[in-house]
């Protein structure tokens, strides 16, 4: 990939993180589950990091014309699977999810599907080791939110089997 692909490919990512963002906060507010709410505040709050992250990149690779040599690799690591967990060790009444958020969480799977793809094709057209590394944890953190987006959906589809199936109840009680 060239430079200037590389550059628009980083455009394109912040416009991408800005967007979905603006769609997570919204989500949240207007969701009146728990867990969808909080797992739609900690993806929007991932998503402004990785802006963030981005557009420091990108301001830097644009005066340099090149991967920033001195910028650290790093992108701090999601908590949402935490919220999952938490949910359930707390199994408090909640809310049910409605259409509209079952609606929300299936837009937020494509975003993040898409999102995944995207590092990943980056990532693979890299040859500089940083950017490489740096496309593959974004294209991890975008594959853990599908997951926890995905566990969402079958929350908000099926309450009862999805508590009994992150319980790990077997037949004998245990």
């Amino acid at each position: 990939m060239k430079k200037e692909e590389r550059l628009n490919a980083l455009e394109v990512a912040l416009t991408n993180e800005t967007r979905e963002r603006e769609f997570y906060l919204k989500s949240a507010e207007r969701c009146r589950n728990k867990l969808g709410k909080s797992m739609f505040k900690q993806i929007a709050d991932d998503e402004l990091e990785h802006y963030d992250r981005l557009k420091e990149i990108h301001a830097r690779w644009k005066s340099e014309k090149k991967w920033p040599e001195s910028l650290p690799v790093t992108v701090k690591g999601t908590a949402v699977k935490d919220i999952l967990k938490d949910f359930l060790l707390k199994a408090e009444a909640s809310a049910p999810g409605s259409d509209d958020d079952l609606k929300a969480v299936r837009t937020a799977l494509d975003f993040e599907a898409r999102g995944e793809k995207f590092y990943a094709q980056l990532r693979d057209a890299s040859t500089d080791p940083k950017e490489k590394a740096f496309f593959e944890i974004l294209s991890k953190m975008e594959r853990q939110h599908y997951l926890s987006l995905k566990d969402t959906e079958d929350y908000f589809t099926d309450p009862e089997g999805w508590f009994r199936k992150k319980e790990h109840h077997g037949i004998d009680g245990a």
